[in-house]
């Protein structure tokens, strides 16, 4: 998988809205200028969280025809995008517990942390690299080192740091509670520090050796 990277802006919630009223009015192309808008989304959510291009792709036509199909249920109440999002979020959940259904672990399970011995907030998670290394480069190595998080850490850091989601979208999303967000979030981070410090010590060390 190649470098993390946002692609398109979710749309206006006016726009979005505009276009959902629309198609629940059963204007057909207006479905499928959200496709067009959400589709580069939506997909590479599904790749970070199945790992498998096929996957993901399928993904993607699951989650879009399961919200076609049940679109007069989406009360407007959260962004399209959101409830699109949540959709594609449990399909390609599908994909991983039919895949490998011993090692998955559920995402609506609390995470217990211990609150006095982990900082309350990582704002700048990344591991302050040596310059030498280029903006490509460290995309490239952020990208592997997310695919190792454990599936429950790696969906919430992707929606919320890689997608831009809001805490609050990005529980809705998941149907978890904030503080379970938070804490995922956290681990997710430390986890990611953690392995990112690893990497560029030992690139490092291999450099002086050479």
């Amino acid at each position: 998988m190649g470098a993390i990277q946002k692609v398109n802006e979710p749309a206006p919630v006016t726009e979005e809205l505009v276009l959902v009223n629309a198609a629940k009015a059963g204007d057909v192309g207006a479905f499928e200028e959200l496709v067009r808008l959400y589709d580069r989304n939506v997909f590479r959510i599904a790749q970070h969280i199945t790992q498998n291009r096929e996957d993901a792709e399928d993904v993607v036509q699951e989650a879009f025809l399961k919200a076609y199909e049940n679109l007069s249920q989406f009360q407007g109440q959260s962004k399209f995008y959101t409830w699109l999002v949540r959709i594609a979020v449990n399909e390609a959940l599908m994909k991983l517990r039919r895949r490998r259904p011993e090692r998955m672990v559920s995402l609506d399970e609390e995470v217990r942390t211990e609150e006095d011995s982990m900082p309350r907030e990582i704002a700048d998670w990344s591991p302050n690299p040596e310059q030498q290394y280029n903006q490509a480069e460290l995309k490239d190595i952020l990208g592997k080192t997310v695919q190792g998080l454990p599936p429950s850490f790696r969906t919430v850091f992707v929606l919320r740091d890689v997608e831009g989601l809001s805490t609050e979208e990005t529980a809705e999303a998941l149907n978890l509670s904030i503080p379970a967000v938070k804490s995922r979030l956290l681990r997710a981070r430390l986890q990611l520090r953690e392995r990112l410090n690893k990497y560029f010590k030992a690139r490092k060390g291999g450099d002086n050796h050479k």
